[in-house]
């Protein structure tokens, strides 16, 4: 059954009225997905009492790997939400850097997995249950690693693992560079992890862990 309407159109000065029907009952296409669902369920997933499970593919939210991640911050430094925050502690023993991702601010672009230099620091998952929080601040996934500071100034090199990862992918081209040799032999406990600052670098302060700065000041005055 339907209701008749009619209406009017306007052709070459002409006035047409045409008639016709809407229908009340719903398409054979609805019917057959109404009998579907009752014989299948429904479509949808019964989260929140039962995890949901997205697709293999699916980019979700990102995980940091404290075991591969080296703490260079290129995540930081490409991160489109801002939604990283990177937290340089120097007064701390030793000097910590603190990665952090805000999952409430973040929009699972990738770009900090395609950043990574490791390619394993940090990875997307397809995992989404754990953004069901009433705490923004339970939203979060951190990791800490240790600094290097300047034997010179006191300033701040890097991560005390990404320059020995540095010094390994160089190989040998390593040893033209005091600072990225001598994070590998302070890495496998081959020379001194504590060095006092100098207050008046010499020629032998070379043999350093050293900023640009210092480094400069000593090659142009010893």
């Amino acid at each position: 059954m339907g209701i008749n309407i009619s209406y009017s159109v306007t052709d070459d000065g002409r006035r047409t009225t045409v008639y016709g029907n809407i229908m009340r009952y719903p398409k054979i296409r609805e019917l057959i997905e109404a009998i579907k669902a009752v014989v299948k369920g429904p479509y949808t997933s019964k989260f929140p009492f039962e995890p949901h499970i997205p697709e293999k593919r699916y980019r979700g939210q990102p995980v940091y790997h404290d075991d591969d991640c080296v703490g260079c911050g290129a995540c930081y430094e490409v991160c489109t939400s801002g939604c990283i925050k990177k937290t340089d502690d120097l007064d701390s023993d030793p000097p910590r850097r603190k990665l952090e991702i805000h999952y409430d601010s973040c929009i699972f672009c990738g770009q900090c997995q395609a950043a990574c230099i490791t390619k394993e620091g940090v990875k997307q998952t397809n995992k989404l249950d754990d953004l069901s929080v009433f705490d923004r601040n339970d939203a979060v996934n951190s990791v800490e690693k240790e600094l290097v500071l300047c034997e010179g100034c006191g300033c701040m090199v890097g991560a005390k693992e990404h320059l020995v990862w540095v010094s390994k992918k160089l190989g040998p081209l390593a040893y033209s560079s005091p600072t990225s040799y001598l994070s590998t032999l302070k890495d496998l406990k081959l020379s001194y992890l504590n060095v006092e600052k100098s207050d008046d670098l010499t020629r032998p302060d070379r043999i350093k862990i050293l900023c640009p700065k210092c480094r400069r000041e000593i090659t142009l005055n010893t």
